[in-house]
């Protein structure tokens, strides 16, 4: 579901009931929810499945829980457990290949520092895998897409193009090393978060089915601030781009860039496959954190120490309260 159908069905909810312990909840776009239990003690929650999107199932089950926990770091928050969702054609597939994904998903839990406690599943026509995860933040310290000001630095930690080399994936032409690297890339997990919250950061978010411009979109309107994103900068899967440039990309991706396009502004003459890419449609992505421009070599550091594949500055954010984004 793109973000313009999202929006159209969110529409027609009521709003939330007014409750002072909910701190993040339905009326805010942000990653999860967050629910205050003392002053200096808030649960995060969030949930998050999808179809299989590699051949392999253990790989297929990391990737999916890697995915989910990324809501809880977003936040600022550490996973402490985990529940499994499971849809499967259990009279059509072997029972192995099922344990392959929940063993996925267990060793990722745990690479996590999290508790598996269970979960649900039930007998679907086609597979799907995710989990219902629940974290602990310190009320005083949760990021949000609200969070970002004027003058300070887009920091992205993962290369995007995942969606456009999943998508070449299912039509057989990716090599077995472009697989394992992408696989790699959307199995690692977003739990650098100390750095971040040594730097002082505010504004986190990350970057998923929306794609690059359509989560800084998110964050420049929430923000009330415009955003500069230095496109040349954006770090992006060697791979993606042979494929970008052979006009491969999920239909996700071309939603994406519609949504998007009435708020931002890209070079004259910019290849339409360039812009693809920047709305590329991913899964389990980086973060995207906005920090203080004096703050941004030492966050660098601290994230790169902590194992993030990149920390990257992609942007920085400007005085616009319209929250547009200008692509150079």
């Amino acid at each position: 579901m793109g973000p313009e159908d999202l929006a159209q069905v969110l529409r027609h909810l009521p709003k939330s009931q007014p409750d002072a312990r909910v701190l993040v909840g339905l009326d805010d776009p942000d990653d999860a929810g967050v629910y205050q239990l003392t002053d200096d003690l808030a649960i995060v929650q969030t949930v998050d499945f999808f179809t299989p999107i590699v051949d392999d199932g253990y790989a297929f089950g990391q990737i999916a829980a890697a995915n989910a926990l990324s809501d809880v770091y977003a936040m600022g928050g550490k996973p402490i457990t985990a529940l499994n969702l499971v849809g499967y054609p259990v009279s059509k597939l072997p029972h192995a290949v099922l344990a392959e994904i929940l063993r996925g998903g267990a060793d990722k839990v745990k690479e996590a520092g999290a508790v598996l406690l269970g979960g649900h599943s039930i007998d679907d026509p086609e597979p799907k895998y995710g989990l219902s995860v629940t974290g602990l933040v310190d009320p005083k310290r949760v990021m949000t897409k609200a969070g970002a000001r004027p003058g300070q630095d887009l920091i992205l930690t993962k290369p995007i193009g995942t969606g456009t080399i999943s998508t070449a994936m299912k039509r057989g032409i990716v090599p077995q090393d472009e697989v394992d690297e992408v696989t790699a890339v959307m199995a690692r997990l977003n739990s650098y978060i100390e750095p971040i919250l040594a730097s002082g950061v505010r504004c986190v978010t990350d970057i998923t089915g929306f794609g690059l411009l359509g989560h800084a979109q998110e964050v420049a309107r929430e923000s009330h601030v415009g955003v500069r994103i230095f496109a040349a900068e954006v770090p992006v899967i060697e791979a993606a781009r042979k494929y970008a440039a052979q006009d491969i990309f999920p239909g996700g991706s071309r939603n994406n860039l519609k949504y998007v396009s009435p708020g931002v502004s890209f070079p004259q003459g910019m290849p339409d496959h360039e812009r693809l890419l920047l709305c590329d449609a991913v899964t389990s992505g980086g973060l995207l954190i906005a920090v203080d421009k004096g703050e941004t070599e030492s966050l660098r550091r601290g994230l790169l120490e902590a194992g993030a594949p990149v920390a990257a500055v992609i942007g920085e954010t400007v005085k616009d309260d319209s929250g547009f984004i200008e692509v150079v």
